[in-house]
C-alpha cells in the first residue's frame, strides 16, 4: 500500500468539521512538545511531574517545562505499546487516529513490526508520512487519510490496534465493529480515553465543557465495555490512569502552553465525573 492513500474520505457534516479542524489546527501543545524530539503526539501525559522543572531559571524554564510535558506524554504512548502484547517483527499495526505519527512510531521502533496510520486529516497524514521519510521508514510506516470507521483494509490484516484519545470522535459501535473485522483471531486492540463516570449520572458540566472544546463526544465507561462484548473484543486488562494523568494537567495548567481548559479537566477528574482509562481487548 502506497503511502498517503485516501479512501472513505468524510461524508457526513460531523466528520467533515473534525478533518477541517485538524486540517488548519496549530496548537503550540502539539507542536512545541513534538520538537522535543520529533515525535509528535495528539494526546496528554501520565505519570509523577518533576516539579523541579518550575525552578529552572528563568531563560530556560519554558524548554524545561515542554521538555517535561514532552516525557510525560511519552510515558503515555510507551504505557500503551506495553500492553500490546506480544508483537513480532513480521505483524502489522493500527494506529487509528494517528495524529502526527508519534505513536506509530513508537510502537515501530518498540516492535520493529510494519504500521499503518489512519486519519481524516490530508494535513496529519503528509506530516506525518514526512516525518516517516525523514526518520528512513517509510517502506514500513505509513499514514493514509482514511476513516477509522470504514478503513478499506483487508480483513484480519492486523495483529493489533489502537486508539490513544481518539474514540470519543466516534460511534463505539461503528468504530468496534470495523477493529473486530480487522483483528486476527487472538489479535489485540487497546485504547487510552476519557470517559464520562456512570455512576456519577449524566454526563457534568466539566465533561460538557470539554466536548464543546474538542468539538467531540465523550462516551460513559459502561459504553465501551457494552460495545466490546458486543463485538467480540474481550477485555483482558483495564486501568484507571485517572490519578496519573492529573499531575500532566497541572503543570499545564502552569506552563506557557495552557489553552484555558486545564482547570475543566483537573475539577472533573478530581470531581469524579470524568475518568481516564486504559482498556486493553483480545480478539475472540
Amino acid at each position: 500500500m502506497s503511502a498517503h492513500t485516501s479512501l472513505a474520505a468524510p461524508t457526513d457534516p460531523y466528520q467533515q468539521s473534525v478533518a477541517t479542524y485538524w486540517d488548519t489546527e496549530k496548537n503550540p501543545v502539539n507542536l512545541r512538545l513534538g520538537e522535543v524530539d520529533g515525535l509528535y503526539h495528539h494526546h496528554y501525559g501520565i505519570g509523577p511531574v518533576d516539579w523541579s522543572v518550575l525552578e529552572t531559571p528563568e531563560h530556560a524554564r519554558e524548554k524545561a517545562v515542554i521538555r517535561e510535558m514532552h516525557r510525560l506524554e511519552q510515558a503515555q504512548a510507551d504505557t500503551l505499546a506495553d500492553h500490546l502484547g506480544d508483537i513480532r517483527p513480521e505483524d502489522r499495526l493500527l494506529d487509528a487516529g494517528c495524529g502526527r505519527g508519534g505513536g506509530s512510531f513508537v510502537a515501530h521502533q518498540r516492535f520493529g513490526c510494519s504500521v499503518d496510520g489512519v486519519t481524516l486529516s490530508e494535513e496529519q497524514a503528509a506530516f506525518a508520512n514526512g516525518q516517516a521519510e525523514k526518520r528512513g521508514v517509510s517502506d514500513s510506516v505509513r499514514f493514509h487519510v482514511r476513516n477509522m470507521l470504514d478503513t478499506g483494509f483487508t480483513k484480519g490484516a492486523f495483529r493489533g490496534i489502537w486508539n490513544n484519545e481518539s474514540t470519543m470522535y466516534v460511534d463505539l459501535g461503528e468504530l468496534f465493529a470495523e477493529h473486530s473485522r480487522l483483528l486476527q483471531r487472538g489479535g489485540r486492540y487497546v485504547t487510552i480515553t476519557g470517559c464520562y463516570n456512570d455512576t456519577y449520572g449524566l454526563p457534568s458540566r466539566e465533561v460538557s465543557t470539554i466536548n464543546a472544546h474538542y468539538i467531540c463526544d465523550i462516551h460513559s465507561r459502561s459504553t465501551y465495555f457494552r460495545q466490546l462484548a458486543a463485538h467480540r473484543l474481550v477485555p483482558i486488562t483495564v486501568l484507571d490512569l485517572t490519578e496519573a494523568a492529573i499531575p500532566y494537567w497541572e503543570l499545564r495548567a502552569r506552563s506557557s502552553l495552557a489553552t484555558g481548559i486545564e482547570e475543566t479537566f483537573l475539577a472533573a477528574y478530581k470531581g469524579g465525573s470524568f475518568q481516564y482509562l486504559l482498556i486493553a481487548a483480545d480478539r475472540v
